[in-house]
């Protein structure tokens, strides 16, 4: 999608970020004196890059993930993937989901759906775009490397979720409910000059990510 975009627009939104202090892990001091979730993927290493067919320069499917360490009053479990590095007042939504079992569990390869597959039938929310789906991560070429945080929280029981929760709801029910959260953050990096063997499509600049 961004992939056309002139190099220039990359670095003329270099330092325009949303940051790592604004996805919600850590703004809603969920982690003082809750227990922590261990979060991993068969695909990445914390904090290490994304293979390609994850993000909208490959197949875009959403990567496999796992999580461990669940409290045993856990009621319900959530994700959430934000892009710490979006140049957005705040971080860029790239997947929602809700209602997740509450035991030690995962999310294959391709359990959300995406533009080429239809998912696993998960209760998801809207993304910035506004879609029940994974947005692969898209930056701008040329504006550096993305941080791309994969937030699990569990929740004790409490008023549920709409069809489709956004981050807005998602952080008000967080707030009423959570009682552990942890994260794992996966790299993607759009250099100058990529060019991938794609159509161009037209997305509104403020939501890049």
């Amino acid at each position: 999608m961004l992939e056309k975009l002139p190099d220039a627009i990359g670095h003329a939104l270099h330092d325009l970020r949303a940051g790592l202090d604004k996805i919600v892990f850590n703004t809603l001091g969920l982690r003082a004196g809750m227990a922590t979730i261990e979060v991993s993927s068969l695909a990445f290493a914390d904090h290490a890059p994304m293979p390609g067919r994850y993000t909208a320069d490959g197949e875009g499917v959403s990567p496999p993930l796992a999580w461990r360490l669940l409290p045993p009053e856990a009621s319900t479990v959530v994700l959430l993937v934000e892009d710490a590095d979006s140049p957005t007042p705040n971080p860029l939504v790239h997947a929602i989901v809700v209602d997740l079992p509450t035991r030690d569990g995962t999310l294959a390869e391709a359990a959300m759906p995406s533009a080429e597959q239809d998912g696993a039938g998960l209760h998801m929310g809207r993304n910035s775009y506004l879609q029940g789906a994974w947005l692969p991560p898209d930056p701008p070429p040329g504006h550096g490397v993305h941080r791309y945080a994969f937030q699990v929280f569990a929740l004790r029981d409490g008023p549920g979720f709409s069809e489709t929760p956004g981050r807005d709801e998602l952080i008000d029910r967080l707030r009423e409910r959570a009682i552990a959260s942890g994260l794992l953050i996966g790299t993607f990096e759009r250099p100058d000059g990529t060019i991938p063997d794609r159509e161009a499509e037209t997305v509104p600049a403020q939501l890049v990510g």
